[in-house]
Protein backbone atom coordinates (compact mmCIF):
# COMPACT_ATOMS: atom_id res chain seq x y z
CA UNK A 1 0.00 0.00 0.00
CA UNK A 2 2.48 1.72 1.00
CA UNK A 3 4.82 1.33 -2.53
CA UNK A 4 1.30 1.81 -4.51
CA UNK A 5 0.68 5.10 -2.85
CA UNK A 6 4.71 6.19 -4.02
CA UNK A 7 3.64 5.00 -7.21
CA UNK A 8 0.39 6.81 -7.76
CA UNK A 9 0.78 9.34 -4.83
CA UNK A 10 -2.61 11.11 -3.52
CA UNK A 11 -3.92 14.02 -5.21
CA UNK A 12 -3.23 15.86 -2.28
CA UNK A 13 0.51 15.12 -1.89
CA UNK A 14 0.51 15.86 -6.28
CA UNK A 15 -0.83 19.18 -5.86
CA UNK A 16 1.63 19.89 -2.88
CA UNK A 17 4.62 18.75 -5.78
CA UNK A 18 3.37 20.81 -7.92
CA UNK A 19 2.41 23.69 -5.75
CA UNK A 20 6.23 23.43 -4.96
CA UNK A 21 7.40 23.15 -8.53
CA UNK A 22 5.22 26.11 -9.45
CA UNK A 23 7.29 28.04 -6.48
CA UNK A 24 11.02 27.05 -7.49
CA UNK A 25 10.26 27.92 -10.97
CA UNK A 26 8.62 31.12 -10.47
CA UNK A 27 12.06 31.75 -8.09
CA UNK A 28 14.12 30.67 -10.45
CA UNK A 29 12.49 32.83 -13.21
CA UNK A 30 12.65 35.87 -10.74
CA UNK A 31 16.52 35.11 -10.13
CA UNK A 32 17.16 35.49 -13.69
CA UNK A 33 14.90 38.21 -14.61
CA UNK A 34 16.70 39.81 -11.84
CA UNK A 35 20.31 38.78 -12.88
CA UNK A 36 19.07 40.31 -16.45
CA UNK A 37 18.44 43.00 -15.06
CA UNK A 38 21.60 43.48 -13.42
CA UNK A 39 23.47 42.77 -16.59
CA UNK A 40 21.56 45.39 -18.39
CA UNK A 41 21.84 48.17 -15.60
CA UNK A 42 25.54 47.37 -15.70
CA UNK A 43 26.00 47.72 -19.00
CA UNK A 44 23.95 51.31 -19.23
CA UNK A 45 25.58 52.15 -16.04
CA UNK A 46 28.82 55.18 -16.24
CA UNK A 47 31.20 52.68 -16.51
CA UNK A 48 29.04 50.89 -19.52
CA UNK A 49 28.54 54.33 -21.09
CA UNK A 50 32.67 55.14 -21.28
CA UNK A 51 33.24 51.87 -22.85
CA UNK A 52 30.49 52.02 -25.66
CA UNK A 53 31.47 55.46 -26.22
CA UNK A 54 35.19 54.89 -26.38
CA UNK A 55 34.95 51.71 -29.00
CA UNK A 56 31.74 53.72 -30.92
CA UNK A 57 34.05 56.55 -31.05
CA UNK A 58 37.04 55.33 -32.26
CA UNK A 59 35.43 53.13 -34.93
CA UNK A 60 33.59 55.97 -36.24
CA UNK A 61 36.06 58.56 -36.27
CA UNK A 62 38.52 55.38 -38.08
CA UNK A 63 36.15 54.96 -40.52
CA UNK A 64 35.44 58.46 -41.60
CA UNK A 65 38.91 59.00 -41.83
CA UNK A 66 39.57 56.14 -44.08
CA UNK A 67 36.87 56.98 -45.97
CA UNK A 68 37.67 60.80 -46.32
CA UNK A 69 40.91 59.79 -47.71
CA UNK A 70 39.20 57.82 -50.49
CA UNK A 71 37.38 60.74 -51.42
CA UNK A 72 40.34 62.76 -51.61
CA UNK A 73 42.12 59.87 -53.86
CA UNK A 74 39.05 59.70 -55.78
CA UNK A 75 38.77 63.53 -56.63
CA UNK A 76 42.58 63.98 -56.76
CA UNK A 77 43.22 61.47 -59.29
CA UNK A 78 43.42 64.08 -62.65
CA UNK A 79 41.56 67.25 -63.72
CA UNK A 80 39.92 65.07 -66.01
CA UNK A 81 37.83 62.99 -63.65
CA UNK A 82 37.94 65.03 -60.90
CA UNK A 83 40.01 68.45 -59.31
CA UNK A 84 43.24 66.81 -59.49
CA UNK A 85 45.76 67.49 -57.10
CA UNK A 86 44.35 65.99 -53.89
CA UNK A 87 45.19 63.19 -51.57
CA UNK A 88 48.48 61.02 -53.02
CA UNK A 89 48.25 62.82 -56.09
CA UNK A 90 49.58 66.41 -54.46
CA UNK A 91 48.83 69.73 -54.19
CA UNK A 92 48.19 73.25 -56.54
CA UNK A 93 49.43 76.09 -55.93
CA UNK A 94 47.33 79.65 -56.66
CA UNK A 95 48.56 79.99 -59.92
CA UNK A 96 47.17 75.67 -60.76
CA UNK A 97 50.34 74.41 -61.41
CA UNK A 98 51.25 71.19 -59.63
CA UNK A 99 54.02 71.45 -57.17
CA UNK A 100 55.67 69.02 -54.63
CA UNK A 101 52.87 67.19 -52.43
CA UNK A 102 52.21 64.62 -50.88
CA UNK A 103 54.01 62.26 -52.97
CA UNK A 104 56.60 64.17 -54.68
CA UNK A 105 58.12 60.59 -55.74
CA UNK A 106 55.08 58.52 -56.54
CA UNK A 107 55.67 54.96 -55.45
CA UNK A 108 52.45 53.57 -56.92
CA UNK A 109 50.75 53.57 -60.32
CA UNK A 110 48.07 54.84 -62.30
CA UNK A 111 46.46 52.32 -65.12
CA UNK A 112 43.27 53.98 -67.22
CA UNK A 113 40.63 51.87 -68.71
CA UNK A 114 38.16 52.91 -71.91
CA UNK A 115 34.88 50.92 -70.91
CA UNK A 116 33.12 52.10 -74.21
CA UNK A 117 34.75 51.92 -77.69
CA UNK A 118 33.00 55.25 -78.69
CA UNK A 119 33.07 57.79 -76.21
CA UNK A 120 35.61 58.53 -73.16
CA UNK A 121 33.48 57.87 -70.28
CA UNK A 122 32.26 55.44 -68.40
CA UNK A 123 36.35 55.48 -67.53
CA UNK A 124 37.79 52.64 -65.09
CA UNK A 125 41.17 54.22 -63.09
CA UNK A 126 43.09 51.45 -61.03
CA UNK A 127 45.26 53.16 -58.66
CA UNK A 128 47.75 50.71 -57.73
CA UNK A 129 49.88 50.62 -54.77
CA UNK A 130 51.37 47.78 -54.80
CA UNK A 131 53.34 45.42 -51.67
CA UNK A 132 53.57 49.44 -49.86
CA UNK A 133 53.31 52.97 -50.17
CA UNK A 134 54.21 55.10 -47.96
CA UNK A 135 53.30 58.56 -48.62
CA UNK A 136 54.71 62.09 -47.71
CA UNK A 137 51.78 62.53 -45.56
CA UNK A 138 52.93 59.13 -43.37
CA UNK A 139 50.36 56.85 -44.54
CA UNK A 140 51.32 53.57 -46.32
CA UNK A 141 48.72 52.29 -48.89
CA UNK A 142 48.74 48.57 -50.91
CA UNK A 143 46.36 46.86 -52.82
CA UNK A 144 44.43 48.62 -55.18
CA UNK A 145 41.41 50.72 -55.86
CA UNK A 146 38.97 51.10 -58.68
CA UNK A 147 37.11 53.83 -59.61
CA UNK A 148 34.56 53.60 -62.17
CA UNK A 149 33.68 57.32 -63.43
CA UNK A 150 30.50 58.62 -65.36
CA UNK A 151 31.93 61.68 -66.06
CA UNK A 152 33.75 64.50 -64.52
CA UNK A 153 32.99 64.94 -61.01
CA UNK A 154 33.19 68.91 -61.85
CA UNK A 155 30.23 68.60 -63.59
CA UNK A 156 26.88 68.02 -61.82
CA UNK A 157 25.16 64.41 -61.99
CA UNK A 158 28.39 62.59 -62.35
CA UNK A 159 29.62 60.10 -59.90
CA UNK A 160 32.58 57.62 -59.30
CA UNK A 161 32.18 54.30 -57.82
CA UNK A 162 35.10 53.02 -55.70
CA UNK A 163 36.32 49.37 -54.54
CA UNK A 164 38.91 48.18 -53.03
CA UNK A 165 41.30 45.14 -54.34
CA UNK A 166 43.33 43.61 -51.09
CA UNK A 167 43.49 47.29 -50.47
CA UNK A 168 45.22 48.90 -46.79
CA UNK A 169 45.48 52.35 -45.98
CA UNK A 170 48.34 51.66 -43.06
CA UNK A 171 47.41 48.24 -40.96
CA UNK A 172 43.77 48.89 -41.94
CA UNK A 173 42.44 46.14 -44.78
CA UNK A 174 39.20 48.48 -46.41
CA UNK A 175 36.61 46.59 -48.24
CA UNK A 176 33.10 47.79 -49.66
CA UNK A 177 32.07 50.40 -51.57
CA UNK A 178 32.39 54.43 -51.55
CA UNK A 179 29.95 55.78 -54.48
CA UNK A 180 30.81 60.00 -54.91
CA UNK A 181 27.92 61.86 -57.02
CA UNK A 182 28.05 65.69 -57.59
CA UNK A 183 24.84 67.47 -56.27
CA UNK A 184 26.24 70.83 -57.33
CA UNK A 185 24.25 73.96 -59.29
CA UNK A 186 26.07 75.74 -60.92
CA UNK A 187 26.94 78.39 -57.89
CA UNK A 188 27.96 76.08 -55.33
CA UNK A 189 29.70 72.61 -55.37
CA UNK A 190 27.96 69.91 -53.74
CA UNK A 191 28.47 66.36 -53.76
CA UNK A 192 27.02 63.18 -51.69
CA UNK A 193 28.85 60.05 -50.45
CA UNK A 194 27.72 56.85 -49.95
CA UNK A 195 29.75 54.28 -48.21
CA UNK A 196 28.52 50.99 -48.53
CA UNK A 197 28.69 47.86 -46.69
CA UNK A 198 32.54 48.49 -45.17
CA UNK A 199 34.41 46.41 -43.31
CA UNK A 200 38.04 47.47 -42.01
CA UNK A 201 39.85 44.63 -40.45
CA UNK A 202 42.60 44.80 -38.26
CA UNK A 203 45.31 41.22 -38.05
CA UNK A 204 44.43 40.47 -34.61
CA UNK A 205 40.40 39.86 -35.85
CA UNK A 206 39.13 43.20 -34.67
CA UNK A 207 36.74 45.00 -37.41
CA UNK A 208 34.51 47.86 -37.96
CA UNK A 209 31.35 47.33 -39.94
CA UNK A 210 29.96 50.86 -41.51
CA UNK A 211 27.63 52.46 -43.65
CA UNK A 212 27.17 56.12 -44.12
CA UNK A 213 25.86 59.12 -46.39
CA UNK A 214 26.74 61.86 -46.25
CA UNK A 215 26.56 65.79 -47.89
CA UNK A 216 29.88 67.70 -48.60
CA UNK A 217 29.13 71.42 -49.51
CA UNK A 218 31.77 73.85 -50.81
CA UNK A 219 32.12 76.82 -48.09
CA UNK A 220 35.33 78.20 -49.32
CA UNK A 221 37.60 78.69 -52.53
CA UNK A 222 34.28 78.79 -54.97
CA UNK A 223 36.11 82.24 -56.40
CA UNK A 224 38.92 79.75 -58.09
CA UNK A 225 36.89 76.83 -59.38
CA UNK A 226 40.05 75.40 -61.14
CA UNK A 227 42.57 75.34 -57.56
CA UNK A 228 42.25 72.63 -54.84
CA UNK A 229 44.30 73.66 -52.36
CA UNK A 230 41.67 76.65 -51.36
CA UNK A 231 38.54 74.67 -51.12
CA UNK A 232 36.75 73.67 -48.19
CA UNK A 233 33.83 71.68 -47.30
CA UNK A 234 30.98 71.23 -44.90
CA UNK A 235 29.90 67.68 -44.08
CA UNK A 236 26.69 66.80 -42.65
CA UNK A 237 24.53 63.53 -42.66
CA UNK A 238 24.49 60.19 -40.42
CA UNK A 239 26.41 57.10 -40.25
CA UNK A 240 25.99 53.77 -38.87
CA UNK A 241 28.38 50.63 -37.47
CA UNK A 242 29.35 47.92 -35.46
CA UNK A 243 32.43 46.77 -34.27
CA UNK A 244 34.06 43.65 -32.82
CA UNK A 245 36.87 44.64 -30.47
CA UNK A 246 38.72 42.49 -27.86
CA UNK A 247 36.10 40.03 -28.03
CA UNK A 248 33.29 42.63 -27.35
CA UNK A 249 30.28 43.59 -30.05
CA UNK A 250 29.34 47.60 -29.98
CA UNK A 251 26.69 48.94 -32.03
CA UNK A 252 26.37 52.90 -32.69
CA UNK A 253 24.85 55.33 -34.81
CA UNK A 254 25.80 59.27 -35.06
CA UNK A 255 24.59 62.05 -36.55
CA UNK A 256 26.48 64.91 -37.56
CA UNK A 257 25.20 68.28 -35.23
CA UNK A 258 27.51 70.65 -36.30
CA UNK A 259 28.95 70.74 -40.22
CA UNK A 260 32.72 68.93 -40.34
CA UNK A 261 34.81 71.01 -41.88
CA UNK A 262 37.12 69.30 -44.41
CA UNK A 263 39.83 71.31 -46.10
CA UNK A 264 41.42 69.54 -49.06
CA UNK A 265 44.84 71.19 -47.81
CA UNK A 266 44.73 69.00 -44.69
CA UNK A 267 44.41 65.30 -44.62
CA UNK A 268 42.50 65.49 -41.13
CA UNK A 269 38.96 67.05 -40.11
CA UNK A 270 39.31 69.90 -38.78
CA UNK A 271 35.40 71.11 -36.93
CA UNK A 272 32.48 69.64 -36.17
CA UNK A 273 30.48 67.41 -33.80
CA UNK A 274 28.78 64.57 -34.09
CA UNK A 275 26.12 62.82 -32.11
CA UNK A 276 26.64 59.47 -31.16
CA UNK A 277 24.11 56.83 -29.75
CA UNK A 278 23.42 53.80 -28.31
CA UNK A 279 19.89 52.42 -30.10
CA UNK A 280 17.35 55.38 -29.44
CA UNK A 281 19.55 56.97 -26.68
CA UNK A 282 22.36 59.60 -27.02
CA UNK A 283 25.35 58.29 -25.34
CA UNK A 284 28.38 60.86 -26.45
CA UNK A 285 29.60 63.71 -28.11
CA UNK A 286 32.25 64.05 -30.42
CA UNK A 287 33.87 67.28 -31.41
CA UNK A 288 36.56 67.69 -34.38
CA UNK A 289 37.94 70.93 -32.77
CA UNK A 290 37.63 74.38 -33.85
CA UNK A 291 39.53 74.20 -37.26
CA UNK A 292 43.10 73.48 -36.31
CA UNK A 293 44.35 71.00 -39.07
CA UNK A 294 45.24 68.15 -36.01
CA UNK A 295 44.47 64.33 -35.99
CA UNK A 296 42.93 64.94 -32.40
CA UNK A 297 39.02 64.10 -31.74
CA UNK A 298 37.27 64.63 -28.35
CA UNK A 299 34.58 63.19 -26.86
CA UNK A 300 32.42 63.57 -24.10
CA UNK A 301 30.18 61.13 -21.80
CA UNK A 302 28.83 61.46 -18.37
CA UNK A 303 30.37 64.62 -18.06
CA UNK A 304 33.89 63.36 -18.42
CA UNK A 305 36.35 64.30 -21.66
CA UNK A 306 38.64 61.78 -23.55
CA UNK A 307 40.88 62.63 -26.46
CA UNK A 308 40.93 60.10 -29.47
CA UNK A 309 44.45 60.36 -31.70
CA UNK A 310 43.77 59.34 -35.32
CA UNK A 311 45.99 57.19 -37.32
Amino acid sequence: MILLNYLHPPSSYTAMVHCMKTILTTVLVTGLFLSACKKQDDESGAKGKEEFAMAASESDATAEGVFDDVFNNVMGVSPEVGIGGTGVFGRMDVSGARIDGVDSTPCYTVAIKQLNNTTRFPLQITIDFGTGCTARDGRTRKGKITVVYTGSLVISGNSATTIFDNYYLDNIKVEGTHKLTNTGTLDKKSYTTQVINAKLSQSNGDYIQWNSQKTVTQVEGGSTPLIGLDDAYNVTGNAGGSVQLNGKYFQWSTAITAPLLKRFSCPWIAKGTISLSKGSDAVAVLDYGSGTCDNKVVFTVNGSIHEITLH
